[in-house]
């Protein structure tokens, strides 16, 4: 970390009350902290270094980057170093305000709105630029003009996302950015390496033609590729890239790579496709209305042309965000993927109206929920799997569906240690059971609906015995073994072998 200029301002009181006034880097505010608990969504370490007057904080982050938190829900790098952020917040005292300029905007418009918003301070305190020099020199920072600090500032903001992504620590809510700068959308560096693929395909490139089709990743991204950037020459590889996804079985890229290559109206692509058809049951019943061998041109095409339709595109924009952050994933891009499904989880919490259905606007399709919980559980964040997880079991109607997602709302709080809270979310599954309030768990006890139950309240109740609560086990597994006698059938053998695994609990004391 470079810090030359924070270590001589915690050493020298004179000028560490310069930074403070007029240049609203306070050391003495970091003993209080940030107004309220926060944390990187990454996991990485923050340091309080200063805070300003307007109960904004300064954070040192673990790459020496120095991260800005306003007190009003925003946030951003503004330096790569404490010495670069110090040259920022001296040589340009108003950056606050300066956060959407860019280089872009040309120098000479830069200037002049710098030279504004300076001229307002020199209102307030004509003292200002005399301090400033003092301070940068005292410091031994470089004299930079207005448009190079600018642009120090605007390079250091777009590089807030995916790294540096700062989240309230209690609720799990994300700062917004401080900046209005665009961003690259998420598809375009998730599918960089599809891209630079699929021109080696293209180039001939004998060594990428085994390579990238035998990688089920670099298959995928290749095909999307393809997707969005089709060409009267690819014809050869595509039935290639087809005939080595159907190692995954039914994926959408195994659909979308017999659309692509449908769409060349080729008829003697027909005996490949049914072959591709026939791989399993899966990709069967995903592939059955491939026209039959024999017909023309004209049929395979439309039939190609109308599945693209329906389900892939050319316009990469118009793709599902499940299959950028499913992509970005699969290429271990976890932080890219990361911001993108906690902003999406934010939207949510913020406008729940944005679940209406289109068919009934009285009626939510929480599906979304359901799989931003599971991708960020993929995405190892269980926290804000947990998030999500909460809010879709709280909007389900049945007590069959709120029952199965409390249950694995009670799972994920076991896996994040959140033991008395998987023992209440627990507490509720058995008291639905009891009053379900309609007629959807008639059956419950002959199904493997039942089992799951009783087997996360196993579960449950050994993980309660490990972390020392041996009357809260005690007490749970004695509404495990209630549900366990409710149990028939299948339902009942599957539950009894894990109600067996914790046997030894049973003289518990």
């Amino acid at each position: 970390m470079t810090d030359h200029a924070l270590r001589k301002l915690r050493q020298d009181p004179r000028l560490a009350e310069l930074a403070a006034f007029p240049f609203d880097f306070d050391l003495n505010r970091a003993v209080h902290g940030h107004a309220e608990p926060v944390r990187l969504a990454s996991g990485g370490p923050l340091e309080v270094v200063a805070g300003s007057g307007a109960g904004g904080t300064y954070f040192g982050c673990a790459d020496g980057s120095v991260l800005y938190a306003d007190s009003e829900g925003g946030a951003g790098i503004i330096g790569s170093s404490a010495d670069e952020a110090l040259e920022v917040v001296i040589g340009l005292p108003c950056w606050f305000d300066c956060v959407n300029l860019s280089p872009d905007d040309g120098e000479q418009a830069v200037l002049a709105r710098v030279a504004e918003l300076e001229a307002e301070l020199r209102e307030d305190d004509d003292g200002f630029d005399a301090a400033r020099e003092e301070l940068r020199t005292a410091l031994g920072l470089p004299e930079r003009s207005p448009f190079e600090l600018v642009t120090l500032l605007h390079t250091a903001l777009l590089r807030t996302e995916p790294d540096f992504l700062l989240l309230n620590e209690e609720e799990g809510g994300a700062y917004r950015l401080l900046d209005e700068h665009p961003r690259p959308p998420l598809w375009e560096p998730v599918l960089a390496r599809g891209r630079a693929d699929l021109a080696l395909l293209r180039a001939g490139d004998r060594t990428a033609w085994d390579a990238v089709p035998g990688d089920a990743v670099r298959r995928r991204l290749t095909l999307r590729a393809a997707q969005f950037d089709r060409a009267d020459g690819d014809l050869e590889l595509l039935r290639h890239l087809l005939r080595r996804e159907t190692e995954s079985s039914m994926t959408d890229e195994l659909r979308l790579a017999a659309v692509l290559v449908g769409r060349h109206g080729d008829v003697t692509d027909l005996p490949l496709l049914h072959e591709v058809r026939e791989t399993d049951f899966d990709t069967h019943c995903g592939l059955s209305e491939i026209p039959e061998p024999g017909s023309d041109a004209a049929e395979l095409t439309r039939w190609a042309e109308e599945l693209d339709d329906m389900m892939f595109g050319t316009d990469p924009a118009d793709e599902g965000l499940a299959t950028w952050t499913d992509l970005a994933l699969d290429q271990g891009l976890t932080e890219l993927a990361r911001v993108a499904l906690i902003r999406e989880l934010d939207e949510i919490f913020l406008d729940r109206s944005i679940l209406r259905r289109p068919d009934d606007p009285t009626r939510l399709d929480t599906s979304r929920l359901g799989w931003l919980a599971r991708a960020l559980e993929r995405a190892g964040d269980l926290p804000q799997a947990l998030r999500a997880q909460r809010l879709y079991a709280a909007l389900q109607d049945t007590a069959w569906d709120r029952i199965s997602e409390l249950r694995d709302q009670a799972r994920l709080e076991r896996a994040c240690g959140h033991l008395p809270q998987a023992v209440r979310t627990m507490a509720s599954t058995r008291a639905l059971l009891a009053d379900p309030g309609d007629d959807s768990l008639r059956h419950w006890s002959r199904t493997n609906f039942g089992r799951f139950i009783a087997e996360e309240h196993y579960a449950l109740t050994r993980a309660l015995a490990d972390a020392g609560l041996p009357e809260e086990a005690r007490a749970l597994l004695t509404a495990a073994d209630a549900i366990l006698g409710e149990l028939s059938g299948n339902a009942a053998t599957g539950a009894r072998k894990l109600a067996e695994r914790v046997g030894d609990l049973r003289g518990l004391s």
